[in-house]
């Protein structure tokens, strides 16, 4: 695991990981590699689960803003933008695992812990419909193909956490202000 978070990190391209790497740089044969993970988007989601792992333990457990406790308009950009500097960090595995038709990041067992959380901010401000698909709406805004993309046209980190604080102020004062 720790081979392949090395190789996944340090590429430019996620598809340029490749098993046989992976198994060559864990000092491992590929067919061992294979048994333990069946596949690459197994060894793809096994690291996303790892990599996630504190995030999620902070956001579940933690002291506010991040853990829960913290009003909506204190915990929704603090959580986004931890979400973000994951991607950032981890870009090309989230986008290896976002690649791939079953390694869809809405089936990321991650995805639901996130969509619940944004949404039960959302609920006292859209309502629990409004706040669902505002929910969904506003993790499009950290999926990595987006990060990676803006990125690559020449956008800061800063300049995204900054953006992602607006649409978050704008998601939650829309709500207050009646205007759905």
């Amino acid at each position: 695991m720790a081979a392949a978070a090395r190789l996944f990190r340090d590429a430019a391209d996620p598809d340029s990981v490749k098993m046989a790497d992976i198994a060559q740089a864990a000092g491992a044969g590929k067919g061992t590699v294979f048994r333990h993970f069946t596949d690459r988007i197994g060894l793809v989601r096994a690291l996303v689960v790892e990599e996630t792992q504190q995030l999620r333990e902070q956001v579940v457990d933690g002291p506010p803003p991040l853990g829960p406790g913290a009003p909506a308009a204190e915990r929704l950009p603090v959580l986004l933008g931890a979400l973000l500097d994951l991607k950032l960090n981890q870009l090309a595995l989230m986008l290896a695992l976002e690649r791939t038709g079953a390694g869809s990041p809405y089936l990321n067992p991650s995805y639901d812990l996130w969509h619940s959380e944004v949404a039960g901010m959302l609920v006292d401000v859209h309502g629990r419909e409004g706040a669902d698909y505002l929910a969904h709406a506003l993790l499009a805004a950290v999926r990595s193909d987006l990060v990676g993309h803006l990125t690559s046209q020449g956008v800061s980190p800063e300049q995204l956490h900054a953006g992602l604080r607006r649409l978050c102020a704008s998601v939650l004062a829309r709500g207050a202000n009646g205007v759905e």
